[in-house]
């Protein structure tokens, strides 16, 4: 019960500060991982890492399924954002969750852009950053759910 209500108050806290955008997958999370990294490395950004939250939880005795974060960027695209505001590197570089909920049903998720980094800048960001971002995480997650 008690990690119910951490679940779920940690997503009410995730969700008031940023739009997250889920994208249903038929593959296993290690498979729907490995196509996102195909789809990441294809597209020329960079994994910078994989970060298996399953096995970190069970390495203290506990089980929230499978679970992985993949940390991905591309220079050209961040870059100009913390030339502006270096704390935005705060929300970079990109990451995606791909996870199997309390169902069984597995997600590719995401926290969009333009919300993730407005909530750490206190300035206005230059024209038209988040979009190729956002572009990038749609594609990229699309891809890898097919």
């Amino acid at each position: 019960m008690f990690k119910q209500a951490l679940v779920g108050l940690t997503l009410l806290s995730t969700a008031a500060t940023a739009e997250v955008v889920s994208v249903p997958t038929d593959k296993s999370v290690p498979e729907a991982a490995d196509a996102l990294i195909d789809a990441i490395e294809n597209a020329g950004a960079t994994v910078f890492a994989r970060v298996d939250h399953g096995a970190g939880a069970q390495k203290v005795g506990e089980d929230i399924g499978a679970s992985q974060l993949v940390i991905f960027g591309n220079p050209k695209v961040g870059t100009p954002a913390m030339i502006e505001d270096r704390t935005l590197g705060l929300a970079l570089p990109l990451h995606v969750l791909v996870y199997e909920d309390a169902e069984g049903a597995v997600h590719l998720s995401y926290e969009a852009p333009a919300a993730r980094l407005a909530d750490l800048s206190d300035r206005d960001l230059p024209e038209g950053v988040t979009t190729p971002m956002a572009g990038a995480l749609s594609k990229l997650t699309s891809v890898a759910a097919q």
